[in-house]
């Protein structure tokens, strides 16, 4: 009985690490491309369902897709209705993971193993390498599963009854546990949903309980009670897990783990003439603990797919999105380091940090305008503030991204991470050169700019705001058609600022106080125009290189 156990748990294992090779595959070859559809998805409640069916098959884990759904809703990029569909579609997907796994493939499992190893030791880097980790990681599920089901088969053989049962009907303690799951729909919920907790995989968890079932260990009643437990328990690693510093960040997780929790109470009290039907109509335990599983799933996606709306409501209220205290402003919110060893999540957090600088940076440009009329000291103090932010902003945004592996990376995650880190630099020069120059003319002891040069500078202001807030929504889209925008828009603002000097130096007159206001104002204007060549950075880099 001792080697029976050690032989299951040491395949537990080998399930659970092949699942886990398997997810971390997908999400180094794919992550950025599918959190791109998702995101694409995430306007049609249906389409997110299976869009959320989708990116879990592929990902082999709804807490990687709970987290980028959370993601999305979380920064109000999209609506939190269809980031609840996308989980409801995840949960069905998880369901079928588990019932193409069930089927016996088992002879692809070293053909598995053997192409994703040498795929993953001949390529250098990128796709393919990562491409070879998913086929390893396969072929180890494959393999746990067969020699699970062999292992428990020849136990069951051992004995002259059906099933593990008779291997400890000579030990009181494992009998009375055995009797309690299989009399104690409760304690096996409970049990599964700590176990699958723990392992961080309900598909591991529900086919782990499909094979105790088919070797005879777990009545059918046993078996679906510990199905459900499997399902809440995959529904607490993101609710736990996630950056609880923004609680609009629990609305996803928080909402899956409720349509789970109420689906199991309703469905605890009617296991027994459930367990009856699927017995009779499968007669096959794995078959029928795996067809129960995606049966649950599919019928909770329906039922629960027309309630969204009010279930966003309620999410709403309970998570309310928080006021960001003043002192905390400088601070990074977003960059979660536990989402490091998923580059593609990791690129997302620090894009959101980056758009807080961007805030920093538009908030500098807005204090121009005040700073041009009379001496005020108090200005040029507020944009020293803002400036330091920025800089504390920029450091963290730059630590963060430089732990990121580039040689796990695909060629398109390198390529966006490049592209962060240098714009991550263009706002903090960006912001440096504003800082540095509205507490030159706040503070300066000349007589004010003269008013229409300061309308020229409102004018060239404006471009560079407008330019600000384009290239924000650049980085985040990687839009093609934004970033010609932009590169566009930076000759705009290059003209005027010629234009601008020249209406000024045919007017400039030969006082000494009119030559140290219009050193203030051509420093004003040469800063803009720096200013707005480093906003406009980003278009180069989301460009084709033969386009740019």
């Amino acid at each position: 009985m001792l080697l029976t156990a050690l032989a299951l748990a040491g395949h537990v294992v080998l399930l659970l690490w092949g699942t886990r090779t398997v997810q971390s595959g997908v999400e180094r070859a794919f992550g950025s491309d599918l959190r791109r559809l998702l995101g694409r998805a995430l306007r049609n409640r249906m389409v997110a369902m299976g869009a959320g069916a989708g990116v879990t098959m592929l990902l082999q884990s709804s807490t990687a897709t709970a987290m980028m759904a959370a993601s999305f809703a979380a920064r109000g990029a999209l609506e939190l209705v269809p980031a609840l569909a996308v989980m409801l579609g995840a949960n069905v997907g998880t369901a079928l993971i588990v019932r193409l796994l069930s089927f016996d493939v088992s002879w692809l499992a070293p053909l598995l193993l053997l192409a994703g190893y040498i795929a993953f030791r001949r390529a250098p880097k990128g796709r393919i390498r990562h491409l070879g980790r998913v086929g390893v990681g396969l072929g180890l599920m494959l393999l746990a599963l067969h020699e699970m089901t062999a292992t428990l088969q020849s136990s069951s053989a051992a004995s002259s009854q059906d099933g593990l049962l008779a291997l400890v009907a000579a030990d009181p303690m494992l009998r009375e546990f055995l009797r309690t799951l299989t009399d104690d729909p409760i304690a096996d919920l409970l049990i599964a949903a700590a176990i699958t907790y723990v392992a961080h995989s309900s598909v591991a968890a529900v086919l782990l309980v499909a094979s105790l079932a088919a070797g005879g260990a777990l009545s059918p009643i046993a078996a679906m009670a510990m199905v459900l437990g499997a399902n809440l328990g995959g529904a607490l690693p993101p609710v736990l897990e996630i950056d609880a510093s923004n609680p609009a960040n629990r609305r996803v997780p928080v909402g899956n783990l409720m349509f789970r929790a109420i689906g199991c109470l309703l469905v605890l009290p009617f296991l027994r003439p459930l367990a009856g039907l699927l017995s009779a109509w499968q007669p096959d335990p794995l078959a029928a603990v795996t067809l129960f599983h995606l049966g649950f799933n599919l019928v909770l996606a329906l039922v629960c797919v027309g309630w969204l709306r009010n279930a966003s409501f309620l999410l709403t209220r309970i998570f309310p999105t928080p006021v960001t205290p003043a002192d905390t402003v400088g601070q990074p919110l977003f960059l979660d380091h536990a989402a490091l060893e998923t580059p593609y999540l990791a690129l997302s957090n620090a894009a959101r940090e980056m758009l807080r600088m961007g805030d920093l940076v538009e908030a500098l440009l807005a204090l121009v305008p005040q700073a041009l009329g009379r001496r005020n000291k108090l200005l040029a103090d507020q944009a020293g503030r803002l400036g330091r932010e920025l800089d504390r902003l920029h450091a963290a945004v730059k630590h963060y991204l430089s732990r990121l592996d580039r040689a796990e990376l695909t060629g398109q995650d390198a390529r966006r991470l490049t592209s962060l880190l240098e714009f991550a630099v263009n706002l903090g020069q960006a912001g440096g050169l504003l800082d540095k120059r509205i507490g030159r003319i706040a503070g300066r002891e000349t007589d004010a700019i003269a008013a229409v040069d300061q309308d020229a500078v409102r004018r060239l202001l404006a471009g560079v705001t407008a330019d600000l807030r384009l290239a924000m929504s650049t980085m985040l889209t990687e839009d093609t058609r934004s970033a010609d925008e932009l590169r566009a828009a930076k000759r705009v603002i290059n003209d005027a600022e010629r234009t601008a000097v020249r209406e000024h130096l045919s007017r400039l007159g030969r006082e000494a106080e009119a030559q140290q206001a219009s050193r203030q104002f051509l420093g004003v204007l040469h800063d803009l125009k720096l200013v707005n060549s480093h906003l406009a950075s980003i278009g180069y880099t989301v460009l084709p290189p033969e386009v740019a």
